[in-house]
């Protein structure tokens, strides 16, 4: 073997060798944005959940408010449903920022 050939072979090898090194730096990167997707998914699943519930409460509370509103109770009434609305959009945002 010449020494121009075992040069070739040693350049070879070294970008061999580098290529391996990115190779394994991408899947270590790959696996870590699949961990990410995954915590992200069980944040929204969570955050989906909590906003079920509060629409939940909501109506509940809608109803009731409904059923027992007198004369006097009525602005009292439409704050109260307008804090609740505001409530529900923030997770909304919340669910969409996501």
């Amino acid at each position: 073997m010449t020494d121009e050939e075992k040069k070739q072979l040693n350049n070879f090898e070294t970008s061999l060798r580098h290529l391996i090194y990115l190779h394994d730096k991408l899947r270590r990167d790959y696996a870590e944005l699949q961990q990410l997707l995954l915590d992200k998914e069980d944040d929204i699943s969570k955050l989906r959940s909590e906003y079920d519930k509060l629409n939940q409460s909501y109506i509940d509370l809608k109803s009731a408010m409904t059923m027992s509103l007198d004369g006097g109770d009525v602005r009292q009434t439409k704050q109260r449903l307008s804090k609740i609305v505001r409530e529900v959009d923030k997770c909304i945002a919340m669910l969409n920022q996501s």
